[in-house]
């Protein structure tokens, strides 16, 4: 009898991941669709490097900080699907509304708008898919969420980078957005009806911490550090458009090669990170690292490989860090303590954003080398509080 509700409570539990999966799916065809061409589309309208950082930086940092809030609210209420609704409500539909924006500033405004609807539903979707990783594993049920978001983070560029290689403009390729965008908002509309309350999943046992303790931030400081040098797309595709090292039409055909790539390697990187902890978390962020100076400092075949090395970067944050944090605090508190990380890492996303938006105004090297200093400054970071946490 056992034996059969473990079997049950496995099954339950790895039908909501891939339902949640499915709506992520198509939230990223929708997001990251429009995020592949928002660098090029900033130029297009007139925009500078710096406005671009900013815009990138600013987005991430409303995005991010708002998580606390969000995160905090639906620990407190226990409405995480209500949460969770806005959130995506906000964060889809900024998308095809760009459609109309014919000028930066209009466009930079939806683009933060989009990060800010995704900062309102991240931590109570995060926390919600942690209830079954307490039966699947933390790391392979982040890492099968990401493959699916990256699934979806590579179609959309493709749909996109069609449209506008067909010469039909960059609004009419936020207009068919809108598609996967509604049928996002079906699919989680179904998983609300099926789960209405996932804390049901949690069937094992977890760490119990009252509080946050020394690790917990010693791992928001890592992951500052990483979030300040790891450049936004934005600015990678900007600096592709400028120096004419890949054509507009081509950059989110990369992209969702790189958003590929991260969908591959997302589940691999999680049940790796399951099975032998930090040392994982180290390789890879070492690796992701290096996207920096091929990105700005090569030519074409160099820009590739950095590209498809800064997805799989983006792929392990997504990944890794989130299981990293469900395991550091009970449940009925992992919202507010994915939010507070986020709003810690969002800050840093911003002021990094912003001066390495300036710094590509003056001096490309002094980018690069900011980039790989702070990425590396992490490493240690990461394995400190690995070693006082025990995860």
């Amino acid at each position: 009898m056992m034996n059969g509700r473990f079997t049950l409570a496995r099954s339950s539990a790895f039908r909501f991941v891939l339902i949640m999966g499915v709506v992520n799916l198509f939230a990223d065809m929708t997001y990251e669709g429009a995020r592949s061409v928002s660098g090029p589309f900033l130029a297009y309208l007139g925009a500078s490097g710096l406005v671009v950082g900013i815009v990138a930086g600013f987005g991430e940092f409303i995005g991010y900080g708002l998580r606390y809030i969000s995160g905090a609210a639906a620990d407190r209420s226990g409405k995480y699907w209500t949460v969770a609704f806005v959130g995506y409500i906000v964060n889809l539909l900024a998308v095809p509304a760009l459609a109309l924006a014919h000028t930066w500033p209009a466009a930079a405004g939806l683009i933060v708008g989009e990060r800010f609807g995704r900062g309102i539903r991240k931590p109570a979707t995060a926390a919600m898919l942690s209830h079954a990783g307490s039966e699947l594993g933390q790391g392979w049920v982040f890492g099968f969420n990401e493959a699916l978001d990256q699934a979806g983070a590579t179609i959309g560029p493709l749909i996109v980078a069609l449209i506008i290689g067909l010469n039909l403009g960059f609004n009419r390729a936020f207009a068919v957005l809108l598609i996967p965008a509604i049928l996002a908002l079906i699919v989680l509309a179904i998983a609300r009806r099926e789960y209405p309350s996932p804390s049901d999943l949690e069937v094992k046992s977890t760490l119990q911490i009252t509080g946050y303790n020394n690790a917990f931030w010693i791992y928001a400081l890592a992951g500052a550090l990483l979030a300040a040098g790891f450049a936004d797309f934005a600015l990678i595709s900007f600096h592709f458009s400028k120096a004419h090292i890949i054509a507009n039409h081509a950059i989110p055909i990369l992209y969702a090669v790189a958003m590929l790539a991260g969908a591959v390697c997302a589940p691999f990187f999680g049940n790796l990170y399951d099975r032998f902890g930090i040392g994982i978390v180290i390789a890879v962020f070492g690796i992701a690292a290096l996207f920096a100076p091929l990105c700005f400092l090569g030519s074409f075949w160099p820009a590739v490989i950095g590209v498809l090395v800064w997805g799989l970067g983006m792929a392990a944050e997504n990944a890794l860090l989130p299981s990293i944090i469900a395991k550091l605090v009970p449940p009925d508190k992992r919202a507010t303590a994915i939010g507070a990380f986020d709003m810690v890492y969002g800050i840093a996303w911003f002021a990094g954003s912003v001066l390495m938006g300036a710094l590509y105004d003056h001096s490309i090297v002094a980018l690069v080398v900011f980039s790989l200093v702070l990425q590396i400054a992490a490493l240690p970071l990461l394995m400190l509080a690995s070693r006082r946490a025990l995860v």
